[in-house]
C-alpha cells in the first residue's frame, strides 16, 4: 500500500500516462511502496520533482531495423534504446535481442538499471535498449547483417561518454563482436562503447562470469551477515542456462553447494548428481542447443517440458537466472514448502509481487534482482575503466574487485534498511540505497 500523498500522486500520473505498461508500472510500484519513509527525512525531494522526473526517461529512442535474410528476403524489425537516467554517469545497460521487447519491457528495465548501477558505487546511470529480433535459428551471416542495421541507426545515440549499452538476452559474444565493427566503421573511432567486449578488442577478464559469480557472492554475504550460514552443503536451483545461469551454477559449485537444475524456454533438466557444467557449456556456449539434449548425454539426469516446473524441484536456496516474472505466488508457495529458505535472483524482476509476498511472509531470505545481479553492470563499469586507461587487469583483479562490490552492496543495503524502514529487509535497503543517490545527485543539478 502506497501511503505517502507525495508518492501516490506521482504513482497515479504513471498510471495514467503508462497504464498499458504492466512490467513498467510493476517495477515502479515495487520501489515506490518501499522508498516511502525517506520522504519525511528528505523533503527537497518533492521540493524538486525527483519523483516525477525519476519515472519519465530522459530519452525514448524507437526505430526500424530493415535486413536481409539468408533467402534475399527483406525483414523488418524494430529497435528501442531507453536513456532513463544521467543523473550520476553516462546511461549505462545492457541489450536484448528477443521475440517479447517491447517499449513497456525496456523502460522497466531501464527504470530498475538506475538503481542498479547507483548500488554498483561506480559512476553510471541507467539505460537499456533491444529489438524484438531473435537470433535462435540464424546464422551467423543473418545475424551479423541485422546488427550491423541495428548499429547503424543506434550510433547516432551513444558513445563512451554518452551511452554505453552491453549485453543481455541473446546478446553475447558474437552479437556484441559485430555491434561494435559496426559502430568503429561508422564513427571512425576505437573507444569503450560497448562493454562485454572480446579479450582482443579491449574486452574484460571476469565479464563473462560477472552477472553469475556476482549473485553468488551477494548470496554468500548475505546468508554470512543474516544467516550465519553459506552455501556448502546446499542444494541449490537456478533456471535458465544462459551466462548468469552457467556461470551462477559454476560459482555456487566451487562454494560447496549442488546445483541440480538448468532450463530453456522449453524445459528443465533435473540431475540428482549435480549439474555437469562441462556439458552444459558445450551445449549452450558452444552449441547454442537446446536443454534437452542435457538429458540425452548425462546418465542420470531427466528433461521435462515447461521450463516453470522447475521451482516444483526441492532446494534449500533457488537463484532465477532466466527472465521477468519467472516465479508467481503459486510457484513461490511450491519453493517454500519444499524447503526453500532463500532466493536471490540473477535475473531481472523475476518474482512477481505475489511471490515476494510469500518470500516476506514465510522469512525467506530475498535478494533483489537489482542488487543480486548488479555483478554483470559491476564489471562492466570496471571494463570501461580499463578501456579508458588502455590497461588491462587481470582475472584475479577483476574478480576481487566484484566480489567487493557485492558485499558492499549487501552491507549498504542492510545500512539503509536499518535507518528507514525494516532491519534485514535487503530489497527495501537496495531501493533506498539506490535512490537516495541518485536523488541527490538530481536535486544537486537543477531541475533537467
Amino acid at each position: 500500500m502506497l501511503t505517502d500523498e507525495y508518492v501516490k500522486r506521482v504513482y497515479a500520473q504513471v498510471e495514467q500516462r503508462d497504464g498499458d505498461q504492466k512490467e513498467f508500472l510493476q517495477a515502479v510500484r515495487e520501489v515506490f511502496e518501499t522508498i516511502e519513509p525517506v520522504f519525511k527525512d528528505h523533503p527537497q525531494y518533492e521540493a524538486a520533482g525527483v519523483l516525477e522526473r525519476l519515472v519519465e526517461p530522459e530519452r525514448v529512442v524507437k526505430f526500424r531495423v530493415p535486413w536481409v535474410d539468408d533467402e534475399g528476403h527483406v525483414q523488418v524489425n524494430r529497435g528501442y534504446r531507453v536513456q532513463f537516467n544521467s543523473a550520476i554517469g553516462p546511461y549505462k545497460g545492457g541489450l536484448r535481442f528477443h521475440p517479447t521487447v517491447t517499449e513497456a519491457v525496456i523502460k522497466f528495465l531501464g527504470f530498475e538499471q538506475i538503481f542498479k548501477n547507483s548500488l554498483t558505487g561506480l559512476p553510471m546511470g541507467g539505460g537499456k535498449g533491444g529489438s524484438d529480433f531473435n537470433p535462435k535459428g540464424r546464422s551467423d551471416a543473418e545475424v551479423m547483417r541485422f546488427c550491423q542495421s541495428f548499429m547503424t541507426e543506434l550510433q547516432r545515440h551513444i558513445g563512451q561518454f554518452t551511452d554505453v549499452p552491453a549485453g543481455d538476452i541473446n546478446v553475447g559474444a558474437r552479437e556484441i563482436g559485430f555491434l561494435f565493427g559496426q559502430y568503429k566503421r561508422l564513427r571512425n573511432e576505437f573507444s569503450g562503447v560497448l562493454t562485454g567486449k572480446g579479450l582482443e578488442f579491449g574486452g574484460s577478464l571476469t565479464r563473462t562470469e560477472a552477472t553469475g559469480y556476482g549473485l553468488c557472492y551477494y548470496t554468500q554475504e548475505a546468508l554470512r551477515v543474516l544467516r550465519n550460514d553459506s552455501f556448502e552443503g546446499k542444494t541449490v536451483v537456478v533456471s535458465g542456462s544462459g551466462n548468469v545461469a552457467i556461470f551462477a551454477i559454476e560459482k555456487a559449485t566451487a562454494l560447496g553447494a549442488k546445483v541440480v537444475t538448468a532450463s530453456d524456454s522449453n524445459g528443465y533438466v533435473y540431475d540428482p548428481n549435480g549439474i555437469d557444467l562441462d556439458v552444459l557449456k558445450d551445449i549452450k556456449l558452444n552449441k547454442r542447443g537446446r536443454i534437452s539434449e542435457y538429458a540425452e548425454r548425462v546418465d542420470g539426469a531427466t528433461y521435462f517440458e515447461g521450463c516453470r516446473g522447475v521451482w516444483s524441484v526441492k532446494c534449500d536456496i533457488a537463484l532465477p537466472c532466466a527472465t521477468q516474472n519467472e516465479i508467481d505466488g503459486t510457484e513461490a508457495q511450491m519453493l517454500v514448502d519444499n524447503g526453500c529458505t532463500v532466493v536471490c535472483e540473477g535475473s531481472n524482476m523475476p518474482s512477481t509481487p505475489d511471490a515476494i509476498e510469500v518470500y516476506q511472509n514465510n522469512n525467506v531470505l530475498y535478494g533483489p534482482a537489482k542488487a543480486a545481479n548488479a555483478g554483470g553492470v559491476a564489471v562492466s563499469g570496471l571494463e570501461m575503466s580499463q578501456n579508458s586507461y588502455r590497461l588491462s587487469w587481470t582475472f584475479d583483479e577483476v574478480d576481487a574487485r566484484l566480489k567487493g562490490i557485492m558485499e558492499e552492496i549487501v552491507a549498504n543495503s542492510l545500512d539503509a534498511a536499518k535507518k528507514y524502514g525494516d532491519e534485514g529487509d535487503l530489497m527495501q535497503g537496495a531501493n533506498i540505497a539506490g535512490f537516495i543517490k541518485v536523488a541527490d545527485a538530481m536535486v544537486a543539478q537543477g531541475i533537467i
